[in-house]
């Protein structure tokens, strides 16, 4: 593994903006156009079976907290615990996640955070950066390949959801000025309408509810039947009409079940069940339990917010709003640093299979929303 500089194209903008991509300035520096990574096959195969043995592990010990009703020291209120159950029981579908790692190809890759619930930087992984390497692969040379089969990964994933489930009128949703969401999530529903399904866009809080049908409306009037949601759960239930949810027959991707994997409380849980797995590192809800440096992390923390790193004395902190709900504690593990610049790996699991990568940099070892993302290849 390996930072590489190459030259910008003339035109990535346009590139970009034609795949739907527009948001890839944002915050000034987005997309990083002069550099990208190098891998070699095995370090491609090595993040792959991680992935996958992850996933299995999540699985597993997402069974097991719904199992034993460990939803208190996650800090999920009581009102979800039934949704939680039944959606598990009556083995509602996933369409995908992502696994944040710490690697730099060397040893095992290390699981810092499983995005299970509302991951982004979906398109940038899918699209742009294989139109990145169609664009530049005269100049990395004939054998040059990226991991990356998200696009036919998700098409396929919504034609299972459409046979095997019957999800063939999806409404999606997230905030309605939201440029960043509002991008992944029409890249969400092009995937969906080229595998057949019907898919129409509502703002969430154009979502209304009719107590005579007990049911979720769109704009016209009809009825929700199945709802994918770029919103986390936890937002979800806090709305007005978040207690509605119950009443219905409405289907949600990502389901219910996904909670218990999108709280930094699955970490301590993870070790807890796999101590010493050397994929994972070292977690609790009580920070005594953890010695030497270490990371705080809020059980509910998106894109990097109110993130702690404490090591050798120094203290790395992110802003936000999170932490009310509680806390985990890490072990620290270093961040990959290439050329003065942290990088973090996202790796990508659709239904329930490996489906490629996307890596994020940044000046500290917290990936934040703003941090930049780099494209990828492997010969």
């Amino acid at each position: 593994m390996r930072r590489e500089h190459i030259a910008q194209r003339e035109y990535w903008q346009k590139r970009c903006e034609d795949a739907g991509f527009s948001f890839h300035s944002i915050d000034g520096l987005y997309w990083e156009e002069g550099v990208c990574y190098h891998f070699s096959r095995r370090e491609i195969e090595d993040l792959e079976h991680a992935t996958k043995e992850l996933y299995d592990m999540c699985m597993a010990t997402a069974e097991h907290i719904i199992e034993k009703e460990r939803f208190k020291e996650l800090a999920i209120p009581e009102s979800a615990w039934a949704l939680i159950r039944e959606s598990w029981d009556n083995d509602h579908p996933s369409l995908f996640g992502r696994f944040d790692l710490a690697w730099d190809g060397n040893g095992p890759p290390k699981l810092l955070e499983f995005n299970a619930d509302t991951p982004t930087s979906l398109i940038e992984a899918s699209v742009a950066q294989w139109h990145w390497l169609e664009d530049v692969k005269s100049k990395l040379g004939p054998n040059a390949d990226q991991f990356n089969s998200l696009h036919e990964a998700l098409i396929e994933q919504w034609k299972w959801l459409k046979a095997e489930h019957g999800y063939g009128h999806v409404h999606f949703t997230c905030v309605g000025d939201s440029e960043e969401d509002g991008g992944n999530l029409d890249y969400l529903r092009d995937t969906a309408m080229q595998a057949g399904l019907a898919a129409p866009w509502i703002a969430v809080e154009e979502i209304g509810w009719s107590e005579g049908d007990l049911a979720f409306v769109d704009m016209d009037n009809q009825r929700i039947e199945t709802l994918f949601k770029l919103y986390p759960w936890e937002w979800l239930l806090a709305d007005e009409f978040g207690n509605n949810i119950r009443k219905t027959s409405m289907r949600i991707i990502e389901p219910a079940w996904k909670m218990v994997l999108a709280n930094k409380g699955l970490l301590p849980i993870l070790w807890e069940l796999y101590p010493n797995h050397p994929l994972l590192l070292e977690a609790s809800f009580q920070r005594h339990k953890v010695l030497g440096d270490y990371v705080k992390k809020p059980l509910l923390s998106r894109e990097g917010a109110n993130v702690e790193i404490y090591k050798g004395g120094e203290v790395i902190r992110a802003d936000g709003t999170y932490g009310e709900e509680g806390y985990v504690y890490q072990r620290y593990t270093p961040i990959p640093s290439f050329e003065g610049n942290f990088v973090t790996i996202g790796s990508w699991i659709i239904g329930d299979s490996p489906a490629g990568i996307g890596l994020r940099e940044d000046a500290t070892e917290i990936t934040m929303n703003t941090s930049r993302f780099i494209p990828h290849y492997f010969d």
